[in-house]
């Protein structure tokens, strides 16, 4: 992995989600998170809490960072009242495109996740495929936290998706490479310091190469229970995959947290 040694590339490093979500090969990277992986992750949601939207009283539910709406799609397919929000225009306007296809009504915002100002208007709020833990400081992470709390209504449900580092560290492949449309990409990780980066070369057929990264910050299953119960959150429950089988510390990929407001 290149060293990022300038102040410039540091900032980049700092500011990498800006870049790199708002970029259109994103979708082309992760293509395999598709509807299907989507679908199976919101049944499992919804079985888990027990929440049935009914036509007379659709439940409100926040998609803090929706990318391109897999998951707030399916709640809206589901019958619920859902506000898509990712702080990436160009994924907002992949998600917009698909919900006008379908004619599903959703509301979009465009906030950055720690300024999430809503004060308890969502039954449920979710943060889905290991988008947490952006930030350079774990305050940060809790203004998060803070913000998720006062949105929701009492008894609302918070679902956080995270990697489990526990089986990140054991199964951590350090260089992989794959062709997706004719574009060679090449994927270097290290992990250090409880983050996970990752350096993302793509080549394409005619052309120069181009650059992205992702960094994350990593929370034990410890970590993240005293995170939400110091805000006040109840954690009811930690399924291991987007079926919903029960959490084990060293085998699940993993880390889906279920915490209620009380």
């Amino acid at each position: 992995m290149p060293s990022l040694s300038s102040s410039a590339d540091k900032e980049n490093q700092t500011q990498w989600f800006k870049e790199w979500f708002n970029h259109p090969l994103y979708l082309a990277l992760y293509s395999h998170r598709n509807r299907e992986e989507a679908t199976a992750c919101v049944r499992m949601i919804l079985q888990e809490t027990g929440i049935e939207a009914t036509l007379s009283s659709p439940p409100a539910l926040l998609d803090i960072a929706c990318g391109a709406g897999r998951h707030a799609l399916e709640f809206a397919r589901q019958g619920w009242n859902v506000t898509a929000n990712d702080l990436s225009p160009f994924l907002l306007e992949e998600a917009r495109k698909e919900a006008a296809q379908e004619s599903l009504e959703l509301r979009f915002t465009g906030k950055d996740m720690r300024d999430i100002s809503e004060t308890a208007s969502y039954r449920m709020v979710v943060q889905l495929f290991t988008s947490f833990g952006y930030f350079d400081s774990i305050d940060e992470d809790r203004k998060v936290v803070s913000a998720v709390f006062r949105a929701l209504q009492p008894d609302g449900w918070y679902v956080l998706d995270l990697i489990n580092p526990s089986y990140l560290k054991q199964h951590l492949v350090e260089r992989s490479s794959r062709t997706i449309g004719g574009m060679h990409v090449t994927e270097n990780r290290v992990l250090e310091q409880s983050r996970i980066t990752k350096q993302i070369t793509i080549t394409p057929e005619t052309g120069n190469a181009l650059r992205f990264a992702e960094s994350v910050r990593l929370y034990s299953s410890g970590e993240i229970r005293e995170m939400l119960e110091d805000e006040g959150f109840i954690l009811d429950r930690i399924a291991g995959d987007y079926s919903g089988t029960p959490f084990t510390e060293g085998e699940s990929q993993r880390m889906i947290l279920f915490s209620k407001k009380h």
